[in-house]
């Protein structure tokens, strides 16, 4: 790479190099034939046009790299939102989840609530129902005991007095 770099350097040494000793030799006449002078400038020429096309050539792989960078670059960057987006979503759907479960336990906490205070309900009523029972068993059986006695008192007290014994029952004759 460092040679690359530096070409076009070495090509801008090598054309003012050319071109001051074209110059020097043109000042001095040392005897080159007007053919050895355009046989130079050719070489010149080509080796400049050969520079350029080189510079050329390398500015046009530069200009598709880059290009190419600047695709890969845009793609990455789609990528990425496309990601971005997409993790997005997932705590989107992680956090609806989220406040679904939240709703459903303090649904589930609230039945377990209004289950619990009917559950107690039932059973105050049920309490009361059996106190009522009771009490209405007691009376009965207090009814019960209060006439079984004065069955018995009467029957006690019949076979005492047998018909006709008592003197106010029925008519003397």
């Amino acid at each position: 790479m460092r040679v690359i770099q530096s070409f076009p350097f070495a090509a801008a040494c090598l054309v003012a190099l050319l071109s001051t000793c074209n110059g020097a030799l043109a000042e001095t006449d040392t005897g080159l034939s007007g053919d050895d002078l355009k046989a130079t400038g050719e070489r010149m020429r080509h080796t400049i046009q050969q520079m350029q096309n080189n510079i050329h050539d390398r500015l046009q792989r530069l200009r598709s790299e880059r290009t190419a960078l600047e695709a890969k670059q845009a793609a990455e960057r789609r990528q990425e939102a496309t990601r971005a987006q997409q993790q997005a979503e997932k705590d989107k759907t992680a956090l609806a989840a989220t406040k679904e479960a939240r709703q459903r336990e303090m649904l589930a906490a609230e039945q377990d609530k209004v289950r619990k205070v009917a559950v107690a309900r039932a059973a105050e009523d049920e309490r009361k129902r059996q106190a009522e029972l009771k009490e209405k068993r007691n009376q009965e059986a207090a009814l019960e005991r209060a006439q079984r006695e004065s069955l018995d008192a009467y029957k006690a007290g019949s076979k005492k007095r047998k018909l006709g014994s008592e003197p106010q029952f029925g008519v003397d004759l």
